[in-house]
């Protein structure tokens, strides 16, 4: 599985009203990643993920693309330290 990381995860684009974060959750099922989505007011989606090193690396490529309909025009990441969460949710 490899050392587990965290990383915080700002997606800018046209990313709100395309089912952003709930194919964002399923993603992160299907890799085992932890952590939450959300909406912010300025139009991005904000996440924290939380896995294995290439668990990671699979979530940060789909992020940059989204889902169907999703334009992603960047993504910021930042590291930080793993706290343990044991699912993946969106928040509000």
């Amino acid at each position: 599985m490899g050392t587990m990381i965290r990383q915080h995860v700002v997606v800018h684009g046209m990313v709100q009203g395309v089912g952003f974060r709930y194919s964002a959750r399923q993603q992160a099922t299907r890799l085992g990643i932890t952590g939450f989505a959300r909406n912010q007011q300025d139009g991005t989606v904000e996440l924290e993920i939380e896995g294995g090193s290439a668990a990671v690396e699979r979530m940060l490529d789909w992020l940059r693309s989204g889902p169907r309909g999703a334009v992603v025009e960047s993504v910021d990441t930042s590291e930080l330290r793993p706290t343990g969460d044991d699912d993946f949710r969106i928040t509000f």
